[in-house]
């Protein structure tokens, strides 16, 4: 691995150049047209191969429903011309929130839902015409080991993790069969209200190291969830069979997953047995086929874990350390990860993830990746927090303004961590900057000098 390196790129041929000298592969292509291609859903259209990965604001009301920042964000998404619009992590109970403020989908909040969906459409079909709609999905999710209803740690875990959960007593309790069996059935009704709410799809997401990601790797969990790829896989493919068998049609499925935890075995999911920088797609990609057996026609792909080892799966120029690997590196890990799974499941629609560090050349690499069949949609999540208007400005102007991207600074983390609303604090600085200031009072300073792999 190549040292650590900020972006400092001014032309394309500089960043293919540090791709040639690192001796890494990424697509890249100066053809953008095929970026405006549209997509096949069933019987409903992604209009073009653009969209915005869930971006969790923490901005909801301590009763879960969307608040004045959450309906601006998605505004804001929908105006700025990305063909799928993936809503945020939605808690599916209360106890599964990860903050007082996350969005939590139940029948006393349905119509505020409805109303968050329904102006964010309004704004899409006043921006691009009456006939235009972006396709939709909202991400179910329980938070697991980083539950905090209240503002205070309280983890339900899976399996016990020496890596992510250093703070947990050894002796905490697992959650049980038989809550999991229960907590299935919430995912169920969660599903039935996305449906009456409006949603095209729902996501049950299985990445970044919350409940049901952490049950992909429950190796050392005893019972049906754990120990075999088929225990583990249990909860993930209950939920989806009781949707199909409870919803029917008019509602499709997705799913978000991680494909590598790079954490050791056996507490990661996709990775080698002796070496967990190695990703071991084995599983992963038997995981993909099997939810294309059961219907689900869309996976969006992510690696790595925010709390843990944020760096990989969104490279930074700024961060909690400096990690070991040039960013390129990364992301040319993140789009081969990818790149396996899509051509082990062709006809599944695969969102890929790992653009926002490129700034103005990213658009490039995704028309790269979907015309060498690496993906089918270019998904972007930290660059739609600074710049919304991305895909608009792609498929108008053949450009992104570099003057708008996401500078990779990781402030809209840390606002997170900090217990904040989440935003860009460099180029929505009026809102955001005041926030993250007022969360970092108190607080130590980061040491950003530490190499490290993890947190």
């Amino acid at each position: 691995m190549a040292e650590h390196a900020k972006f400092r790129y001014r032309s394309l041929d500089e960043v293919k150049e540090d791709i040639s000298k690192l001796g890494v592969i990424i697509p890249i292509s100066q053809d953008l047209e095929i970026l405006k291609k549209t997509i096949s859903m069933g019987d409903k259209i992604i209009p073009n191969s653009l969209g915005i990965h869930p971006m969790e604001g923490c901005d909801g009301t301590v009763e879960g429903k969307p608040d004045e920042l959450t309906y601006r964000r998605y505004e804001r998404f929908a105006r700025g011309g990305a063909g799928l619009l993936w809503f945020e992590a939605t808690a599916v109970v209360e106890e599964g929130r990860a903050n007082p403020r996350q969005i939590y989908i139940c029948p006393e909040n349905k119509e505020d839902f409805k109303k968050l969906l329904d102006q964010a459409l309004a704004a899409a079909r006043e921006d691009f015409g009456h006939d235009y709609r972006p396709y939709t999905v909202v991400q179910l999710t329980h938070s697991g080991r980083y539950s905090r209803p209240t503002g205070k740690p309280a983890p339900i875990i899976a399996t016990r993790n020496p890596y992510l959960g250093r703070d947990i007593p050894e002796d905490y309790p697992l959650i049980t069969d038989q809550e999991l069996e229960r907590l299935e059935d919430k995912f169920v009704e969660a599903a039935v209200l996305a449906k009456e709410v409006g949603f095209d799809a729902v996501d049950i997401k299985a990445c970044h190291g919350y409940l049901n990601s952490e049950l992909l790797s429950a190796f050392t969990r005893e019972g049906k969830y754990g120990g075999s790829f088929e225990n583990r896989t249990r909860f993930l493919l209950n939920i989806v069979d009781k949707i199909k068998d409870g919803i029917g049609e008019g509602l499709d499925i997705a799913v978000r997953m991680n494909a590598y935890d790079a954490v050791p075995y056996p507490y990661g999911w996709g990775v080698d047995k002796d070496d967990f920088l190695k990703p071991d797609l084995t599983e992963p990609i038997k995981l993909v086929n099997i939810l294309y057996d059961k219907g689900v026609r869309l996976v969006n792909i992510s690696t790595g874990n925010p709390y843990y080892n944020p760096h990989v799966g969104r490279p930074y120029d700024l961060g909690y350390y400096i990690p070991p690997e040039h960013p390129l590196e990364g992301t040319a890990r993140m789009l081969d990860i990818i790149r396996q799974i899509q051509q082990s499941c062709p006809d599944m629609v695969i969102m890929a993830t790992g653009f926002s560090w490129l700034r103005e050349f990213a658009p490039f690499i995704a028309a790269g990746g979907i015309q060498e069949g690496w993906f089918t949609i270019a998904g972007f999540g930290r660059q739609a927090f600074a710049y919304p208007d991305f895909a608009k400005d792609i498929i108008t102007k053949g450009a992104m303004d570099s003057r708008k991207s996401c500078i990779a600074c990781s402030k809209c983390s840390e606002i997170m961590r900090d217990r904040g609303k989440a935003g860009c604090v460099i180029k929505d600085a009026k809102i955001y900057a005041p926030i993250y200031i007022e969360g970092r009072k108190g607080k130590p300073e980061i040491n950003r000098n530490r190499v490290a792999y993890h947190v």
